[in-house]
């Protein structure tokens, strides 16, 4: 594995760096009321008496939250607690009317776990993650409506979180934005939050220090706040790494401190000193008491579980013939893995691989689609597939069906044929192009068998050309090289 490091004409100097996810839990209702969670809707028209923190409005625990976070924890190869207990975070903001946070801070419902990330050097690193913990969300402050207001929408108040906090493994940006990917594709495989960044609904906060290299001194760190996307987060990090770098070799000291990422400058920004957890003033939540889970239901939950992508990963790897780096394209996205596992049923895998990452790909991405809008079904792909690997079909031809199946959609056996494109392989029949070709070209006959043998590829042209491209190639080649000696 490559070593990433901030180098100056000073020294050497290496990131540490851990990352807390906050995902949005998929349940219909919030985290501790019955208002909708639903995203999109009117501004301030999912809102309780609850989320707008009216006095006298008691919690009621959400037992979908439960179970996905739950769910969540067990694909993250974690520790589920059997007890946890929620906790008051206080502080004041706009966008949080009740003026504290429900949340959980000693007793978490999720303890230890681990993730594994590809590098781009073809390794693989082990993440720790220290803990997840389920909360409710604040609502949003919008300040780009009015340049004198500051407006608030509480329809995200009181959605259901899960913040998952990672261990400071992170020894470079590239890492940081491998473990996001894994970690998004995972809670989207097993349904407990969407992952779609620049909604919201997953956000993430990078804590970043600087230290020389060869040191295991862990230094005063500065927290980003609510990034949105992979590639922010990168380069947010790299930013706030090189702006400590910075300070210290001027001779000046980094404070602990919280900031925001601008994607426009490519800078981090000072907003304030970093809290501390007693500055939050935690204590036990009156109104709610302790979340016990027995063994029972969590073996329940336990048997739905799906196969995840590494286990996928591995499943293609070893069962489908399918390269390291396939499969990771494969299985990163479930969509994805679902459509290509029907295309290659019945099918050569590699070969099914090869066209969904190379012509398919490109043709979703030219038409701007999603998989789930794409004008060719899995079956149809691997149908066309199936009909290059029968030799029913050059690989020439099936590029000319594809481009009508991206085009109108249809079956690819009736495309072929419809326009005669089934390929020719009787040798008989070939043979007499084959010979029609050498009679009506003497000089180039000459010429290949005084040595000019680059010929060759000229008359296997003349004959898929007189054949109006449905000769086998293979056949073709074979005959000329007998026929030419």
């Amino acid at each position: 594995m490559a070593q990433y490091l901030i180098e100056t004409p000073q020294g050497k100097w290496e990131i540490v760096c851990g990352l807390e996810i906050h995902c949005q839990i998929i349940s219909k209702s919030k985290i501790f009321s019955g208002a909708s969670a639903s995203f999109g809707d009117d501004a301030n028209e999912d809102v309780s008496f609850i989320d707008a923190g009216m006095p006298g409005m008691l919690p009621s625990l959400n037992e979908q939250c439960v179970h996905q976070a739950v769910k969540t924890a067990l694909g993250l190869n974690a520790t589920v607690n059997k007890r946890s207990v929620f906790s008051r975070k206080n502080y004041f903001y706009a966008d949080l009317p009740q003026g504290y946070q429900i949340t959980q801070y000693e007793y978490p419902i999720m303890g230890k776990g681990k993730i594994s990330i590809d590098l781009e050097d073809g390794t693989e690193k082990e993440i720790g993650i220290t803990r997840m913990h389920i909360e409710q969300d604040a609502g949003k402050s919008i300040h780009d409506l009015n340049p004198k207001k500051s407006y608030i929408d509480l329809n995200r108040s009181g959605v259901g979180l899960m913040e998952i906090v990672s261990e400071p493994d992170f020894r470079s940006p590239a890492e940081a934005g491998a473990y996001l990917r894994k970690l998004r594709s995972i809670v989207r495989y097993l349904g407990t939050c969407n992952g779609n960044m620049d909604e919201g609904s997953m956000r993430c906060d990078a804590s970043v220090s600087v230290r020389p290299y060869g040191s295991s001194e862990l230094r005063p760190r500065a927290e980003i706040k609510n990034v949105n996307s992979v590639k922010f987060v990168m380069q947010a990090i790299e930013s706030e790494a090189k702006r400590q770098v910075e300070i210290y070799e001027s001779g000046g000291t980094v404070r602990q401190q919280t900031c925001r990422f601008d994607p426009i400058t490519g800078k981090t920004k000072f907003l304030r000193s970093k809290e501390n957890a007693n500055e939050y003033r935690y204590f036990p939540e009156p109104d709610l008491p302790p979340l016990i889970l027995t063994d029972e239901y969590i073996e329940s939950i336990r048997a739905e579980m799906v196969e995840l992508p590494d286990a996928k990963k591995k499943r293609y790897i070893e069962q489908l013939g399918l390269t390291a780096y396939d499969a990771a394209v494969l299985c990163e996205n479930k969509e994805t893995a679902e459509f290509f596992e029907k295309a290659a049923r019945g099918q050569d895998a590699k070969k099914v691989a090869n066209w969904l990452m190379g012509d398919f790909f490109a043709m979703l991405n030219a038409k701007h689609l999603t998989i789930e809008q794409s004008p060719i079904s899995p079956e149809q792909l691997g149908k066309l597939v199936g009909l290059i690997t029968s030799n029913a079909i050059s690989g020439k031809t099936a590029k000319d069906v594809f481009a009508i199946m991206s085009e109108k959609g249809g079956d690819p056996e009736q495309i072929v044929e419809q326009n005669g494109w089934k390929q020719v392989t009787d040798s008989s029949a070939i043979e007499a192009v084959v010979d029609a070709v050498l009679t009506s070209a003497p000089d180039n006959v000459a010429a290949y068998k005084a040595g000019k043998t680059n010929l060759l590829g000229w008359f296997v042209g003349q004959v898929m050309k007189q054949s109006k491209g449905t000769a086998n190639p293979v056949i073709v080649n074979e005959l000329l090289k007998k026929k030419l000696g």
